[in-house]
């Protein structure tokens, strides 16, 4: 049986496709509601342990992903079990590297790159991707 978000979740992102991933910073706690499945955390440094399955892809704060190929099969990931789990995409604050995050899986959903950090400022966060290199990371991304 399929667990996804409740529409009413804190900081979701309903995809084109129907998927929906959550978004969030860790700065601001663990939301109320239900667990992830799983969780994908951007970070400089190994995140704490999880009751549930997660990825930790090394990403500093303000910059990209240290290995791109990584990201993209992180991202892609994130994607498929989008499809019947609970998801979450997170850094530090949420923003910047989670809405860039989103928006790359934005474009494995069919967003074309160069409306997909407009898509996510809409449906996510006005704030997200907040460096001009993150907004071209989207706009190249594979």
């Amino acid at each position: 049986m399929a667990t996804t978000w409740d529409d009413s979740t804190a900081g979701l992102l309903r995809l084109p496709s129907g998927r929906t991933v959550r978004g969030r910073g860790l700065r601001h706690g663990t939301p109320t509601g239900p667990d992830p499945d799983f969780g994908l955390y951007l970070l400089g440094h190994e995140p704490p342990a999880t009751d549930w399955t997660s990825r930790w892809l090394r990403w500093r704060d303000f910059w990209l992903p240290a290995d791109r190929g990584d990201a993209v099969d992180a991202f892609r990931e994130v994607w498929l079990r989008a499809q019947t789990q609970r998801v979450e995409v997170a850094c530090g604050g949420g923003k910047g590297r989670t809405g860039t995050a989103l928006a790359c899986i934005a474009v494995i959903d069919g967003v074309a790159p160069g409306d997909a950090v407009a898509y996510v400022r809409a449906h996510y966060s006005p704030s997200a991707v907040e460096t001009p290199w993150q907004r071209r990371y989207v706009a190249r991304f594979p």
